[in-house]
């Protein structure tokens, strides 16, 4: 089945708010793709559950929170389609197929798994969701038959286990349905939060696209800096400034370099240094929460935008389905009717 443009799919998971390290960690890379491919953007619900099984009254709450954070950093719906994971039930059609020819130590040998395992040791993740994480995650992308997926390096290994499954379902069922997905390598950048440390929502140091301008300035202003520079006189170095890694983003070449100088000669401190960023900062993100504000208030209208979405996926999936029945054999009716016809003949 041929399709005008490359596809591309990408979701995240709806664990609240989003902040700057999603903003440039894959939002402004969605931005670029879809003027390029063909965009499915999901709200990885079900996703979610696979460590948040025990409390998911939250997740329906924090998916509206995601939809407006997308649609304030400027996803366009007449360029992307928008929907829930959990409205497209043939997701979970399609993950029970593929779970049934997916070998256990294919998922075992995941390097992620034993990871997330050790890094979320004060839950209990030794559950079949959990492990079966990457049989979902291979059904969210080939039942849209998707191209490319934007993932960093961390994603790797499940994309290449995606790939081993659509090899293994098309040698069982002798088929080519699906195009094997390719990972659209991107070098997602390292945002550091207000203490130094990767922005994170575990570790409390973020901020958020839908803060108000008074609320960014007080963290920004808090922000370590060169742990080196003790005073005002001392020299600094920007290399090893949090503050700087986010000039590296907001500030033009031309202040980067005088906010270089300045640093390490003394002559500018690091309260001046801050100010600057958040004059680029607020350049930047007003539009982005102006954007927000328009949306909370015409909030009958998003979800006009995530319905005529999830009835795109749903179509698409629902033709993606039928392939896979035929392929496996899965139409008995069909199959029945063929023979009711052949009979009245």
């Amino acid at each position: 089945m041929e399709q005008a443009r490359k596809r591309v799919l990408s979701g995240m998971r709806p664990t609240g708010k989003l902040h700057l390290g999603n903003l440039h960690g894959a939002l402004d890379n969605w931005l670029s793709l879809q003027d390029e491919y063909e965009c499915f953007f999901f709200i990885a619900d079900w996703h979610a559950l696979t460590t948040d099984y025990a409390s998911p009254e939250m997740i329906r709450r924090n998916t509206w929170d995601v939809v407006l954070d997308w649609l304030s950093a400027g996803i366009d719906p007449e360029k992307s389609t928008l929907f829930i994971q959990s409205e497209v039930k043939e997701h979970a059609e399609l993950h029970v197929l593929l779970s049934m020819i997916t070998p256990i130590p294919w998922l075992e040998r995941n390097p992620t798994y034993k990871e997330q395992q050790q890094q979320l040791s004060h839950k209990d993740l030794s559950t079949y969701g959990f492990l079966g994480y990457p049989v979902l995650q291979t059904a969210d992308i080939i039942i849209y038959r998707a191209h490319g997926v934007p993932v960093g390096k961390d994603q790797l290994p499940h994309i290449e286990l995606a790939r081993e499954i659509v090899r293994r379902f098309h040698f069982l069922y002798r088929c080519n349905i699906f195009p094997e997905p390719q990972a659209l390598l991107t070098e997602y950048p390292v945002i550091p939060g207000t203490d130094g440390r990767k922005m994170s929502k575990s570790y409390n140091n973020c901020i958020y696209l839908a803060e108000d301008a008074e609320s960014v300035r007080r963290k920004v202003m808090t922000m370590i800096t060169d742990p080196q520079r003790k005073r005002r006189t001392d020299p600094g170095d920007p290399e090893v400034c949090p503050v700087f890694d986010l000039h590296r983003i907001y500030s033009g070449e031309d202040e980067r370099s005088e906010i270089i100088q300045g640093c390490r000669t003394a002559s500018i401190g690091c309260v001046d240094c801050k100010k600057i960023l958040l004059k680029n900062l607020e350049r930047k993100h007003e539009p982005i929460r102006e954007r927000r504000r328009k949306f909370e208030g015409k909030m009958p209208e998003v979800y006009e935008i995530m319905e005529e979405g999830i009835k795109k996926a749903r179509e698409e999936a629902s033709r993606t389905m039928e392939l896979v029945r035929d392929a496996m054999g899965m139409n008995p009716f069909m199959e029945a009717e063929a023979h009711i016809r052949a009979g009245a003949r």
